[in-house]
C-alpha cells in the first residue's frame, strides 16, 4: 500500500521541526554506515588482495581504485542533485512531482553511467598509462576493470535510490541497500579469491554482484516500499533534466575534481615504486571507512538545509550549517584518535612493510588531521549545492584539486613519496577553510531575511526552480535548492 506521511511518505518534510543536530547526527549517521559500507567494498577487497602477498597485486587494485573514484564521483554527484530537488520538492508539498522526478533521476543515472561505463572500457589502457601503470601491474588492472566497469550503471541505480530514500527522510532504509552491498563483498570475497583461487579475478565477480543486490534492494525500497516512482513522461525528461542538471550538473563537475587530484597524485606516487602505490591505495580506502561519518554530511546535510529553505524557514538554515560544522569537528577528532592508536594493527592487516608501512603510519599519525579541513570543505559544498550557489562548490572542488594539489604534490615529490601525500594535505586544507568562511557568510545573508508567518510567502527564487506540472503545484511557492 502507499506509505504514509507517518511511516515517512513523499507528502512530509521531516526536517522543518525538531532538533537540528539530531537530524545531523541520524542522517549522517545512518548514511555514514551506507557510505561506508559502499567503500568498504573496496577495503575489504584490498585486505584480501594484501593476503596474497603480492605487492603488484595491491598496487593494481590502487590503480583501478583511481578509476573507479571517477566512477563513484560521477554518480555521487548525481545524487547530490537528485537529493536536493527531490527534497525541495517534497518540502514545497508537492508529492506528485516529486514521484516524477524521481523516475526522471533513475532514467537520467541508468543512461550516463551506461555511457561512462562504456568510454572507460575503450580508453582503459591509455587511462592506466597515464596514471603510472606499467608492466604486470598494468595488466592486471586492466584485467579487473574489464569486470567490473560494465556494472556501473548498476552502482549507479543503488545509489540513486539510497538519494532518494534519504529525500524523504527515510534513512535507515537508505542505509541498508548500501549496507546489503557491503555484505555481500565479505561473504563473497574469501569464497571466491582463496576458496576457488580466482586471486584478482574471484574479487571482480564479487563486486558485479555486489551492485545487483545494492540495485535490486534500492529499487525494491523505492518502488514498493514508498512508492515513489510515477509514470515516466518523456515529454517531462528534458524539464526534469534541467531542473536536475542545474544542481547535479555543478555538483558532478565538483566531484570529479576530487579524482583529478587522486589521479596526479598517483602518478607522483608511482614513481617510487609498486610499495608506494599499495601504501598510498591502502589510504584511499582506508579514508572513507574511517571518516565515514564526515564523508556522509554531503550527503545529509542537503535535504535537511533543502527541506527548511523550501518551507522558507532561513534561520534553521543558519543553524543546520553551524551544526553540521560541529558535528564534524567531533567526528574527525574522534577518528584520528582511533587511527593513530591503532596505527600498527592496520599496517600489520594490510601485510604493509617499506615504503607502504610507512606511508600508512605517516598518514594515521598526522595527515588525518587535515580532514577537519577537508569534512568543512563537505559541508560547506553541500550548502552551496542546496542554497542555489553550486558553482561556487564547484569552483573551491577545482581550486583544491587543482591550485591546492598539484603544485604542493609537486612540490613535495622533490622529498619522496611522503612529501607527496605531505604537499596535498597542505594545500586541501587551504580551500576547506576558505570554503567554510564563504558557506557562513552566505548562511548569515540568508538568515537576516525577513521570514514572515510559515506558509504566507514563497522561498526566494534561487538557482534551480523546479517547474510545477499539477493545477495545484501551479500555485505553490517555486522550490529552491
Amino acid at each position: 500500500m502507499p506509505i504514509t506521511a507517518t511511516a515517512g511518505g513523499v507528502g512530509r518534510a521531516r526536517f522543518v521541526s525538531g532538533s537540528l543536530m539530531r537530524h545531523v547526527c541520524v542522517m549522517a549517521g545512518t548514511g555514514a554506515i551506507g557510505l561506508i559500507a559502499v567503500f568498504a567494498v573496496d577495503l575489504i577487497n584490498l585486505f584480501y588482495i594484501s593476503l596474497l602477498g603480492e605487492k603488484e597485486i595491491a598496487a593494481a587494485v590502487g590503480f583501478a581504485g583511481v578509476v573507479g573514484f571517477f566512477h563513484a564521483s560521477l554518480c555521487i554527484g548525481l545524487t547530490i542533485g537528485i537529493a536536493a530537488v527531490v527534497s525541495r520538492t517534497v518540502g514545497a508539498g508537492r508529492a506528485e512531482d516529486a514521484r516524477r522526478i524521481g523516475t526522471s533521476s533513475l532514467v537520467l543515472m541508468t543512461a550516463l553511467s551506461v555511457v561512462a561505463g562504456t568510454g572507460t572500457a575503450f580508453f582503459l589502457h591509455p587511462a592506466l598509462h597515464a596514471l603510472g601503470a606499467e608492466g604486470e601491474t598494468a595488466r592486471l588492472a586492466h584485467r579487473y576493470l574489464s569486470v567490473t566497469v560494465h556494472t556501473l550503471p548498476l552502482l549507479g541505480i543503488g545509489m540513486a535510490t539510497s538519494a532518494l530514500l534519504r529525500s524523504v527522510g527515510d534513512a535507515r532504509r537508505s542505509m541498508t541497500v548500501t549496507l546489503a552491498g557491503a555484505f555481500v563483498t565479505a561473504v563473497l570475497d574469501p569464497i571466491l579469491i582463496f576458496g576457488f583461487g580466482l586471486g584478482l579475478d574471484g574479487a571482480a565477480i564479487s563486486a558485479v554482484v555486489s551492485r545487483t543486490v545494492l540495485a535490486a534492494i534500492g529499487l525494491h525500497g523505492v518502488a514498493v516500499r514508498h512508492r515513489m516512482l510515477g509514470r515516466f513522461e518523456p515529454s517531462r525528461l528534458a524539464g526534469d533534466a534541467r531542473a536536475l542538471g542545474s544542481v547535479a550538473g555543478p555538483a558532478v563537475l565538483t566531484n570529479l575534481a576530487t579524482p583529478v587530484g587522486a589521479a596526479f597524485v598517483t602518478h607522483s606516487v608511482a614513481q617510487f615504486g609498486p610499495s608506494a602505490v599499495a601504501g598510498a591505495a591502502t589510504i584511499d580506502r582506508l579514508t572513507p571507512v574511517a571518516f565515514g561519518l564526515v564523508y556522509a554530511l554531503s550527503g545529509a546535510v542537503g535535504p535537511i538545509l533543502a527541506q527548511n529553505l523550501g518551507a522558507g524557514q532561513f534561520r534553521r538554515v543558519q543553524e543546520g550549517l553551524r551544526d553540521s560544522l560541529l558535528f564534524m569537528v567531533a567526528s574527525v577528532a574522534v577518528a584520528w584518535l582511533v587511527l593513530a592508536l591503532g596505527q600498527g594493527v592496520i599496517i600489520r592487516a594490510f601485510s604493509a612493510d617499506g615504503q607502504a608501512a610507512q606511508l600508512i603510519s605517516l598518514f594515521c599519525s598526522w595527515l588525518a588531521a587535515s580532514f577537519f579541513f577537508a569534512g568543512g570543505l563537505f559541508v560547506a559544498n553541500a550548502s552551496f549545492n542546496n542554497l542555489g550557489h553550486p558553482l561556487l562548490s564547484t569552483g573551491f572542488n577545482w581550486g583544491r584539486a587543482t591550485l591546492g594539489t598539484i603544485p604542493f604534490a609537486w612540490w613535495g615529490s622533490h622529498y619522496g613519496a611522503a612529501g607527496v601525500l605531505i604537499g596535498q594535505a597542505v594545500g586541501s586544507s587551504i580551500f576547506g577553510l576558505l570554503a567554510v568562511i564563504v558557506a557562513f557568510r552566505l548562511a548569515a545573508k540568508l538568515a537576516r531575511q525577513e521570514v514572515p508567518a510559515p506558509g504566507a510567502a514563497p522561498a526566494p527564487v534561487l538557482d534551480a526552480p523546479v517547474a510545477p506540472t499539477s493545477a495545484q503545484a501551479a500555485t505553490a511557492p517555486a522550490a529552491a535548492p
